[in-house]
């Protein structure tokens, strides 16, 4: 093939361009984003950049330095600008350069680059961390700093390989059932298996921390459960709110042969420690007031837990680093669809839960039907006239909340709701006020942070069986919801640019559907506004998952049928 026809620039600021239009743009694609972020998304030409925590990533799920090289050198447009190839290659190598190992009972930090041990035995920030330096290749650690120091080397571009080991735990015999408690045949499908072994890695110090990263809907409460079984310890699940945790019960109770008095939960309405007990964050972070304890963290002590499961972990509370840097002898496994964190601490999450361990782009599970066919649609509804007055002299903070309450969007949703009037359909928001009055106007249910967990479950249930076709929701169901059978999603509004929250929305409606059914994800936003830049930055992540959004104005959707989309 010409070079000149081929779809990436490699650039030597270590961004990479990728054209759109290109017959080999998808494969492209799912070869760039296992080892590079994506950065902008406009209609032509995406910006991936290549970064120290990408490539440590890739590195951590077994990809080699040859595939990148190869990537890059056969889809690139002009040579691969030299420096960019040395600075991945360094990168690489600094994997896995630093080891932390168990030897007669102490904490071993060795490298072979005897240079690099002197540097970190004179790097301040470990100094509290270490014991002796017993080589010039081999510092001794303080048991009780294994996760600060690994924190502290990552920092210093050293992400240390952890091989030190861990407990095993008080043992908890679970099987997984072949039938469930509810009639239903199962079996792993086979990526939920490769996560589970490649966590697991034979019960060798290579496996036992790490994060795997699938689609909504894809499956990873079934990994969690399998990781159970080869773990076969007692096990602490935390979780984003009540609502996640009793599904997670639900699941263990349907899926597997253990009874319902090993399941605890330990939430702000009950307090059991058993085999398996399923934590929320919130318990966890609780504390009387900004300077006291965090009075729930000695969960995490009450007993020989063998695994923690860190459910949605790119939603890992901040004080929760802080325990897990203090518990890294127990296996540890993060389950999430993104790895993205809006605070940037996507270094923390590698360095005390662990690096990625598998990752699979959304499209591949949803050729295969794994996942629900997806369309995304963004509509964009101009201000009314009374508004604009308002809009036109607000700040710019105040200008985001006025085009993301915009009125007329309620006309689109009634629209929207009649085109898919033989579907489930969840009008997603931020702004309460905007909310109730959809949920008035639509003559439908509203589910907030402020509704009782019994009336919520009881909305929930009623949605999955039908008898509910439309269900209003707060931020509160942009997690760990399981609504099996919605099908339509409508975005009114949102948190700022947050990409995370773009993908765990459209994640609401990615059940596979038994008759194949497509679903659409919609997001309204005001055109010419504040919240129109913050949808282009929101979008990110899916445009890199390899979704495309159409975009329309409200006029041309009002005056096109759905069958022409």
């Amino acid at each position: 093939m010409n070079e000149s026809s081929l779809p990436l620039i490699v650039q030597s600021d270590r961004t990479v361009l990728l054209e759109l239009n290109h017959p080999q743009y998808e494969e492209v694609r799912d070869k760039l984003s296992r080892f590079a972020e994506i950065e902008k998304s406009p209609e032509y030409v995406h910006t991936y950049r290549i970064t120290p925590l990408s490539i440590w990533n890739a590195a951590a799920t077994g990809l080699t330095f040859e595939e990148v090289v190869f990537t890059l050198k056969n889809y690139n447009k002009y040579p691969v600008p030299p420096s960019i190839l040395q600075e991945i290659k360094r990168l690489w190598e600094s994997y896995g350069k630093v080891k932390l190992i168990k030897r007669d009972g102490s904490l071993i930090l060795n490298s072979s680059d005897s240079l690099l041990i002197e540097e970190i035995w004179n790097y301040k920030p470990v100094k509290p961390f270490l014991l002796k330096k017993n080589s010039t290749t081999e510092i001794e650690i303080k048991a009780n700093f294994r996760g600060h120091l690994k924190q502290a080397l990552i920092h210093l571009g050293y992400p240390v390989e952890d091989l030190a080991g861990y407990r095993l735990g008080d043992p908890l015999t679970l099987h997984l059932l072949t039938k469930t408690q509810s009639g239903v045949f199962f079996n792993l499908r086979y990526y939920q298996q490769e996560c589970v072994d490649l966590f697991y890695a034979g019960g060798t110090t290579r496996g036992g921390s790490g994060v795997i990263v699938l689609p909504c809907g894809a499956g990873k409460t079934l990994v969690g459960l399998a990781t159970i079984e080869k773990v076969s310890a007692h096990t602490l699940i935390l979780c984003t709110n009540i609502t996640a945790a009793r599904q997670w019960r639900s699941e263990i109770i349907d899926k597997t042969d253990l009874s319902e008095n090993e399941i605890g939960e330990y939430s702000g309405e009950k307090k059991e420690l058993l085999p398996i007990t399923i934590a929320t964050y919130q318990i966890l972070t609780y504390r009387r007031d900004k300077t006291g304890l965090f009075e729930h963290f000695e969960i995490f002590n009450k007993r020989n837990w063998g695994l923690i499961i860190y459910d949605e972990v790119h939603l890992l509370p901040a004080p929760v680093f802080r325990i897990t840097a203090e518990i890294q002898a127990t296996r540890r496994l993060g389950l999430t669809a993104t790895l993205i964190r809006e605070d940037g601490k996507e270094k923390e999450v590698f360095s005390l839960i662990g690096p990625k361990k598998y990752d699979v782009p959304w499209k591949v599970l949803e050729k295969q039907g794994w996942i629900a066919q997806a369309q995304c649609i963004e509509i964009r509804i101009p201000l009314p006239a009374e508004q604009r007055k308002t809009f036109a002299v607000a700040s710019l903070r105040e200008k985001f909340k006025i085009a993301s309450l915009n009125s007329a969007k309620t006309v689109l949703i009634l629209q929207l709701i009649r085109e898919h009037s033989e579907q489930l359909i969840l009008v997603i928001g931020q702004f309460i006020e905007q909310l109730e009055n959809i949920a008035r106007v639509t003559q439908s249910p509203l589910i907030t942070g402020k509704t009782k967990n019994a009336d919520r479950e009881d909305l929930y249930d009623s949605f999955r069986k039908g008898r509910i076709k439309v269900l209003v929701v707060s931020k509160v169901a942009n997690f760990a919801v399981d609504l099996p059978a919605a099908s339509v999603a409508i975005q009114v509004s949102g948190t700022y640019g947050s990409r995370q929250e773009e993908a765990q929305r459209l994640g609401r409606i990615l059940r596979p559907k038994k008759s194949g059914q497509i679903a659409y994800f919609y997001s309204l936003v005001t055109h010419d506004s504040e919240e129109q830049e913050f949808a282009s930055h929101r979008q990110l992540f899916l445009t890199e998952q390899g979704y495309q959004y159409r975009i329309h104005s409200a006029e041309e959707w009002q005056k096109t049928a759905l069958n022409k989309v």
